[in-house]
């Protein structure tokens, strides 16, 4: 079974910087993409970030330029480095992959429990 663990989560001031990691575990085969969501209060699950297996990579509009997300295949992770943090950054950041388990299977969506991240203002 694949599992994925975050961890670098916190409490930061309007300003600072934190740097979210996330590992995967398991029967890993392969992995394609691996992304970091966001959940704030009271409100719907987005993207933030996502890392293809090129190592290529995109962002939600409000976090380019201050995020970074890169992944390190040897080792199945994804980081997110985040810097010049805002109070609307708050949220549970969600770690997902699309991985796949042995090569005749399929690929999956797995998600990590996630991590609060509160930036005070």
């Amino acid at each position: 079974q694949v599992q994925l663990v975050e961890s670098g989560g916190g409490l930061v001031q309007a300003g600072g910087s934190l740097r979210l990691s996330c590992a995967a575990s398991g029967n890993i085969a392969s992995i394609n993409t691996m992304r970091w969501y966001r959940q704030a209060q009271g409100k719907q699950r987005e993207l933030v970030a996502v890392v293809f297996s090129d190592g290529s990579t995109n962002y939600e509009d409000s976090v380019k330029g201050r995020f970074t997300i890169s992944r390190e295949n040897t080792k199945n992770t994804v980081d997110l480095q985040m810097n010049s943090l805002k109070p609307e950054d708050t949220a549970v950041y969600y770690c997902h992959g699309f991985i796949r388990e042995n090569s005749a299977s399929a690929f999956r969506n797995y998600w990590g429990q996630g991590t609060q991240v509160t930036v005070s203002s």
